[in-house]
């Protein structure tokens, strides 16, 4: 969904209602990103909502109205991973949470699985991931919204897809030789 500038130039220069507005179509692509790093409803709807804080603060400081929707993603990523950092730990799901998700979005077996290795990847490679197949962004913004050089960003991306391949490998590999 391309963010209408008119409404972006209106909201810097201090109109909450076109804020609001803005905030409000972006409100569920917020939420996926934030619930794909933290993988719980609480602190997703707590990034969530530290996410529109900082952009209501810091709106005036938006120079490229175009840039609007990256710029709001940059903030969420930013903030899911400091959510990590001070956790400290890695976010695995088991049991009853891996239950309740595959009922709640009828994930099957082998979508779960390729979940489960995007979450064992390093930060650096998940969320170029994430940003590239769960958002559909180009390397291009990517390596925009992240600051970094685009050939370091198709690199990571490579990787991450070999790391996935090689994790699934001998799973998939292993049933299939037992089914003959």
């Amino acid at each position: 969904m391309t963010v209408n500038s008119k409404l972006v130039k209106k909201a810097v220069k201090g109109d909450q209602e076109a804020l609001l507005t803005l905030l409000q179509q972006e409100r569920e692509k917020l939420y996926k990103t934030a619930f794909s790093y933290v993988r719980n409803e609480t602190d997703a709807l707590d990034i969530f909502q530290q996410t529109v804080l900082l952009a209501i603060e810091s709106i005036h400081q938006l120079r490229e109205p175009k840039f609007f929707s990256t710029w709001l993603m940059k903030i969420c990523i930013n903030t899911s991973l400091e959510v990590l950092r001070k956790r400290k730990k890695v976010v695995v799901m088991q049991g009853a949470s891996m239950e309740k998700a595959a009922a709640d979005i009828e994930l099957s077996d082998e979508k779960l699985d390729l979940l489960n290795a995007i979450y064992r990847l390093d930060e650096k490679y998940k969320t170029v991931l994430l940003l590239r197949y769960y958002e559909d962004l180009t390397f291009e913004q990517i390596a925009e919204l992240l600051g970094e050089p685009l050939g370091t960003v198709k690199s990571k991306g490579k990787r991450a897809l070999s790391k996935i391949k090689a994790s699934l490998k001998g799973v998939y590999a292993d049933d299939r030789a037992q089914q003959f």
